[in-house]
C-alpha cells in the first residue's frame, strides 16, 4: 500500500500536526499557494499560561481549541486532518477533539 500524500487548498485547508516529547504543533497550510494561514503550538505564552505541562492531552486539547478560533477568526470553518505517522489517539486525538469543540469540521 502505497502513501496517499495528504493536500489542503483555499476552500479546505491542511492542519499539519507534529508532535514531540514535549511539545505538540500544529499549522494550517494552504497547499496550492504553500502558505501557511495560521499556527499554534504549546511553546505560545498564551497557551502555557493555561496548563502546567507542555506534554500533556490538556494542553494539546487547549492547542486545538485555539487554533480552531484563529480559523474561524480568518471565515475557515472546514479543514483536512494531517496527522502524519503518527496514531490517531491520546495527544493528537485531543488536539482534533479541541478543535471540533469550537466548530471546526473535517
Amino acid at each position: 500500500m502505497g502513501k496517499r500524500e495528504i493536500k489542503g487548498n483555499n476552500v479546505k485547508p491542511r492542519l499539519a500536526i507534529y508532535r514531540s516529547n514535549n511539545h505538540i504543533y500544529a499549522q494550517v497550510i494552504d497547499d496550492s499557494c504553500s502558505k501557511t494561514i495560521v499556527s499554534c503550538s504549546t511553546l505560545e505564552v498564551e497557551v502555557k499560561a493555561k496548563c502546567e505541562k507542555t506534554s500533556n492531552k490538556m494542553a494539546s486539547k487547549i492547542v486545538g481549541e485555539i487554533i480552531g478560533t484563529r480559523l474561524l477568526k480568518e471565515n475557515i470553518n472546514e479543514i483536512i486532518f494531517d496527522r502524519g505517522k503518527k496514531p490517531y489517539h491520546g495527544r493528537i486525538k485531543e488536539l482534533a477533539e479541541g478543535a471540533r469543540l469550537v466548530g471546526l469540521r473535517f
